[in-house]
């Protein structure tokens, strides 16, 4: 028998008679994982990489042509005053919506951790405002802050506390404040329900024992609750600030952008720029910066905020 025919000589690309052909592990978790590729290039990466493109163009409407002028779009859109007056109103309202909700949604999730009557139905009825079709928000509190009619406006003039009515969506500061704090209410019970889930993971006896140790229930929330509830946080201050930026309908139901462009935040700018003036491509230029202003806070906020990963003991 030759070297050729022995049965202990196999060649390594072949396979045994009567062996089922079989593929590969790593051909088959490439097969396997093809079908969410294509979704991703199909949802995410043709139209950032559509994004870019007409952003080098001069586009004025949408499916009409316009010839290629490389950078001259981001150079006009980096010297206009309202991207940069826009920029920084974004900054603050992603600042004092992140600030606002987190104070409510800890409140509402350490007062939902108690064993009180009726709890199980304030458990359930707190998702109820984020939840809510915007467009139902919107008309809700337009009518509670109407200065004509409006509910809160009666309640404050019944009460003394203001001698005429007062006009919640008309000056700038007024109306940029009333959007914050409306926005906030919105999404405020969502960031309740993630951290009354994780409130809930942490064990009574690590409690116990500090409160037998005589630690106050400040010295329990600094030491136990807080780093307990730095996981939930990071992912929450991550991809909150990110859904926060990026907020458009709240904003332009509510004012429009107005009064005097005192709610104009980047998200309503760019949406201005292209189907009211017209400018398509500068538009997208603009999304293509907002995308880079992302992913560059994305990157720093891992690195710096990400919490340590701890080794699983055998």
């Amino acid at each position: 028998m030759s070297e050729l025919t022995r049965p202990d000589k196999v060649h390594p690309g072949s396979r045994p008679a009567g062996q089922p052909w079989r593929l590969s592990p790593t051909v088959l978790g490439y097969l396997f994982v093809a079908p969410l590729l294509l979704w991703l290039a199909g949802a995410i990466l043709y139209p950032l990489l559509s994004a870019v493109y007409l952003s080098v163009q001069d586009v004025k409407v949408i499916g009409t042509g316009g010839a290629f002028v490389g950078l001259d779009n981001y150079v006009a859109v980096l010297r206009a005053s309202r991207f940069w007056e826009a920029l920084w109103r974004s900054l603050g309202w992603v600042l004092f919506n992140a600030i606002l909700q987190t104070i409510l949604a800890f409140i509402t999730a350490l007062i939902l951790k108690q064993n009180f009557r009726g709890r199980d139905v304030a458990r359930s009825w707190v998702i109820l405002p984020w939840i809510v079709p915007t467009v139902v928000v919107v008309v809700i509190w337009r009518w509670l802050l109407n200065a004509s009619g409006g509910i809160i406006n009666y309640v404050l003039l019944s009460l003394g506390l203001v001698d005429q009515a007062v006009g919640f969506f008309g000056s700038g500061g007024m109306a940029y404040t009333s959007v914050i704090a409306i926005n906030s209410w919105r999404w405020f019970p969502f960031i309740t329900v993630v951290l009354l889930a994780a409130l809930l993971r942490i064990p009574q006896e690590l409690y116990d024992a500090a409160a037998v140790d005589g630690a106050s229930p400040g010295q329990q929330f600094v030491r136990i609750t807080l780093p307990s509830l730095q996981p939930v946080l990071f992912v929450l201050g991550l991809v909150g600030t990110l859904l926060s930026f990026n907020v458009f309908d709240v904003i332009w139901l509510l004012t429009g952008g107005g009064p005097a462009g005192a709610t104009t935040t980047l998200p309503v700018l760019i949406y201005e720029t292209a189907f009211k003036q017209y400018r398509l491509s500068q538009a997208a230029a603009m999304s293509v910066i907002v995308g880079l202003i992302l992913l560059l806070f994305a990157a720093l906020f891992i690195r710096l905020m990400a919490p340590p990963v701890e080794e699983e003991r055998l």
